[in-house]
Order: structure tokens, then C-alpha cells, then sequence
């Protein structure tokens, strides 16, 4: 994940109405009409956080007569999460290693 691409996708991430988006996708694909039901903005308002959902591909859409449908982007959603991980692994790491030393201080 480009750190330009890193950015877009938790700038995102960083708006409330976009997290409802993508939780609201988490239970399957959804049109523009579906998702606006269950939110407190507009179809249009919808519409602008899904393209700035998918421009940072975490949703890809398809067409389906004159529907779009949406859901969540696999690929992106992966790459969060290599992401994310590599920031926990290295906390990890960084605790185990505070806490090996607490532990040698005190032994002395």
C-alpha cells in the first residue's frame, strides 16, 4: 500500500458516515437506495462517501440493469490489514522487548 494510497484510505476511514458504509456492506452488497435506508443522509450524500470510498478502494461497485450495486473491495480491505498488522506486530515486539528488560532490571 503506496502511502499516498495509505493516506486516502484512512482519510476514508476518518469520516462516521463512511464507517456506517462499510459496516453496512460488511453484511452484503447493497445499492445506493439500501444504504441511504439505513442511514441519516441523503441517496446523493451516499453516493459522495461511496466514490470516495471506492477512488480509495475499499468498496468496487458493478452494474446490474440501472442499479449499481456495492460492496466491500477484498483487495483493499487486504491491504489495510497488512497494513494494520505490520503496525501491531511491531508494537508487539516493542512491549515484548520493555517487558524482557523490566524483567532483567529487576532480577538485579
Amino acid at each position: 500500500m503506496k502511502t499516498d494510497g495509505r493516506e486516502r484510505t484512512f482519510e476514508a476511514l476518518g469520516d462516521a458516515t463512511r464507517r456506517s458504509i462499510v459496516e453496512a456492506l460488511r453484511r452484503g452488497p447493497a445499492t445506493v437506495g439500501d444504504l441511504a435506508k439505513r442511514l441519516p443522509v441523503t441517496r446523493p450524500a451516499v453516493s459522495q462517501h461511496l466514490k470516495v470510498l471506492k477512488e480509495a478502494q475499499l468498496v468496487r461497485d458493478r452494474q446490474d440493469g440501472t442499479r449499481r450495486i456495492y460492496q466491500l473491495d477484498p483487495e483493499g480491505l487486504a491491504r489495510v490489514r497488512e497494513y494494520l498488522d505490520a503496525v501491531w506486530e511491531r508494537a508487539l515486539r516493542e512491549l515484548k522487548a520493555t517487558a524482557e528488560h523490566d524483567v532483567r532490571r529487576k532480577k538485579r
